[in-house]
């Protein structure tokens, strides 16, 4: 048999050279996964036993969603600090392994920690990466970041209540998340919801906002759950300073935590005296944001400072305030907004006002849900059941 037209020969071996260059062409480097390693595997059956210890009297109900076992990760990535600076940050991974079809992520972002060990990645009984391994359980691809100032980043002082110091990082946690994905050839459908309670829960709108304004082309964001965080920050310190605060000594911590971040970031460098009453001062020099002080809030600040705020005669404090309200602007994707009317931590107006806000805008996917009566910690039930019927309609 004749070979015929052998002058196409050398077009037909440069032709499969290139291919095979092209397949022997290395992975693109990762930009932002550091590193990633697992921590445990854990099978249905004994998550099902596990649950007991830790969501008590609601176990048995709990442990019938139950449809996979798991996989955690601990997992660290590159990120920035608010100032710029580069940093490795780490974060919480687990990966359904029972599925047979495609599962979608979740971006799950914790509440206010005053432990390290409390942070995610440490995957800590008592804190909220169980709850994160539940939904894991239940058909989601779970990343947990342990935000700026845990885990490996635990040397920088954590953002607390930042806008940018918490959804920059998220995101690029998210980021490296998907290159971990494409590594492990994990069976994601590429859809990703989010969520949070509490610091959570501000956290969770603040990166949903980063993601609708810059990164709508590289996220399929499905679905947001927002529970009961201080979207509203101005009017939130107006009406502490109004209303008197319970006087919750664990409370005030975070208030604190707020004003001393805030001080920090945007480097208006007050003395503590120009803050705090003169009775106060010195513990709260010593101790910082871990002081105990079970008084109203207002009591616990310098008359003198109080006067400004409410009259918005102090403008760095003002302006920085308002650098992290969040809560008006106009929301595309689907969101609820979950919060008790008798929040004593947290006020209700946070969610009120923004879902009004953003329904004002032309927001026609916002959902605010009341909890009648709930206070802060009685409304998270509330906020996850509801959370996992929310998503069920968009996990395909």
């Amino acid at each position: 048999m004749k070979i015929k037209n052998l002058s196409k020969i050398p077009v037909l071996l440069l032709f499969f050279w290139i291919i095979s260059c092209k397949n022997n062409d290395p992975e693109p480097a990762d930009q932002y996964l550091v590193s990633f390693e697992q921590v445990a595997e854990i099978s249905k059956s004994k998550f099902q036993s596990e649950i007991t210890s830790v969501f008590g009297a609601q176990s048995a109900s709990i442990a019938l969603f139950i449809q996979s076992g798991m996989k955690t990760y601990r997992l660290k990535y590159n990120t920035k600090t608010p100032e710029g600076d580069a940093i490795i940050a780490s974060g919480a991974v687990i990966v359904p392994t029972d599925l047979t079809t495609a599962y979608p992520m979740l971006g799950y972002q914790h509440g206010t920690i005053f432990e390290e060990n409390k942070a995610p990645s440490y995957f800590n009984s008592s804190s909220e990466s169980y709850l994160g391994m539940f939904f894991s359980s239940i058909g989601y691809l779970v990343a947990m970041p342990d935000y700026l100032g845990y885990g490996e980043s635990k040397s920088y002082p954590h953002p607390y209540e930042h806008k940018d110091g918490l959804a920059k990082p998220n995101v690029d946690f998210l980021l490296a998340v998907k290159e971990m994905a494409k590594k492990l050839d994990l069976n994601w459908n590429q859809n990703l919801m989010l969520a949070g309670y509490s610091e959570g829960g501000y956290a969770t709108l603040a990166t949903q906002k980063l993601i609708e304004e810059q990164y709508a082309s590289v996220f399929n964001l499905k679905a947001s759950s927002c529970g009961a965080g201080a979207y509203n920050k101005i009017q939130t310190v107006k009406n502490f300073l109004t209303q008197k605060t319970n006087g919750d000594a664990g409370n005030n911590r975070s208030y604190l935590w707020v004003m001393l971040t805030y001080d920090r970031l945007y480097k208006i460098n007050k003395p503590l005296s120009d803050y705090f009453a003169a009775a106060y001062v010195s513990e709260i020099s010593d101790k910082k944001h871990l002081v105990s002080i079970s008084k109203p809030f207002d009591e616990i600040l310098n008359p003198a400072f109080k006067q400004a705020i409410l009259t918005n005669g102090d403008a760095k404090w003002t302006q920085a305030m308002a650098d992290n309200d969040i809560f008006d602007w106009k929301v595309k994707t689907p969101t609820r907004l979950y919060h008790g009317d008798k929040d004593p931590y947290v006020p209700y107006l946070n969610s009120s006002t923004a879902a009004a806000a953003m329904k004002a805008k032309g927001s026609t996917s916002v959902e605010l849900i009341t909890v009648t009566g709930g206070t802060h910690d009685s409304s998270v039930s509330t906020f996850v059941l509801g959370t996992m019927d929310f998503f069920g309609k968009y996990k395909n």
